[in-house]
């Protein structure tokens, strides 16, 4: 499985290379769609241009939809300042406090990208006395922009409008010791991992024991991803994104994680019960943990009326919503628990 464990981490790092925060994300689509066609698995595009991959089975009375979201955090303009700064808003759990002091790009309607560095307002410690004490938010950050403009004219003389995207710098890093270290992992780690997935059908020759389906959402953080967009046939939805790492919860990035129940409810329990079947029957390291915080694609997927059973997974991350952790153990053993429940 190591070698579907490098590609699945080298498409992953592809893939955050690309910008796609919610609305945004054609690009990202455009790639995924022409790496599955690479593969030899056929797509095709949503209304809510999200992307559909059949990746083959015998039951298509009986079948499987695994979904992941290739949309990430990100901002928009809101507001240009008379002094040339830009007041920003979030798109989906993007947060101010490690936001702070990131590199970031204007996306403009004319296709131009401009520089510039997310920055409490005025950000110079030798000037401001409340530097300390000012509570980190969108109201009390600004985006400067590295180009000489002192006036909101000037913005809007290079063509930058309310309503342009921001995107933020990944800073994608992996390591010797196998860690993965990005903004973004949620979920473009998972992402990858599910080319992986199709890699290995592929190469292996496998074929599903049941019909699978891939649905890659675009909407997924600002909550209406998987409300749509079910094919014909379907019985059972996962989700496949992080899985969460933090006090109280047993997973560590090296691990897969089993979730019984998120900040929505109780996933269903033959779904859970039958992923930590195919967990152990894999050999695959993993935790069945509670998230505090937390909603996934396949929850709204059941909001909007699909009558599914449902689950969720994904490998280990760490620090989610900010400067993400992940390890390629836990890419790894997702991918063992995937095959092993699939075949």
């Amino acid at each position: 499985m190591k070698k579907y464990t490098n590609f699945s981490i080298e498409k992953t790092c592809a893939l955050l290379n690309i910008d796609s925060p919610s609305g945004f994300a054609e690009d990202a689509v455009s790639w995924l769609e022409a790496e599955f066609s690479a593969l030899g698995f056929a797509s095709r595009r949503t209304r809510k241009d999200g992307l559909i991959v059949d990746l083959g089975g015998a039951d298509g009375e009986n079948a499987l939809l695994l979904e992941a979201h290739c949309d990430t955090l990100g901002a928009m303009v809101a507001e240009i300042k008379a002094n040339g700064r830009l007041r920003l808003t979030n798109i989906g759990g993007m947060n101010a406090n490690n936001a702070e002091a990131e590199n970031a790009r204007v996306a403009t309607r004319d296709g131009k990208r401009y520089e510039g560095t997310l920055q409490l307002i005025d950000a110079s410690i030798h000037v401001n006395g409340q530097y300390d004490e000012t509570r980190r938010g969108w109201d009390k950050m600004e985006l400067v922009l590295d180009e000489d403009v002192s006036s909101g004219e000037d913005v809007r003389a290079l063509g930058i409008h309310v309503g342009d995207y921001v995107l933020f710098d990944p800073r994608t890093r992996v390591t010797q010791s196998g860690y993965i270290k990005s903004r973004f992992l949620d979920d473009k780690l998972s992402a990858g991992l599910l080319l992986g997935l199709a890699k290995y059908l592929r190469d292996e020759e496998k074929t599903p024991k049941r019909r699978v389906y891939l649905h890659f959402t675009v909407f997924e953080e600002v909550g209406h991803g998987g409300a749509s967009s079910v094919p014909e046939g379907v019985t059972e939805a996962i989700s496949v994104d992080m899985g969460c790492v933090g006090e109280g919860l047993e997973c560590t990035e090296r691990m897969v994680s089993i979730c019984a129940k998120d900040s929505r409810g109780p996933y269903n329990r033959k779904t859970v019960c039958a992923l930590i079947d195919a967990a152990e029957r894999s050999g695959a390291k993993y935790a069945v943990d509670v998230y505090p915080h937390y909603s996934s694609d396949v929850d709204v997927t059941l909001a909007a009326g699909h009558d599914l059973r449902h689950g969720l997974i994904g490998p280990g991350v760490y620090a989610s919503h900010g400067y993400e952790r992940g390890h390629r153990e836990g890419v790894e053993n997702t991918l063992k628990l995937l095959v092993a429940y699939i075949l």
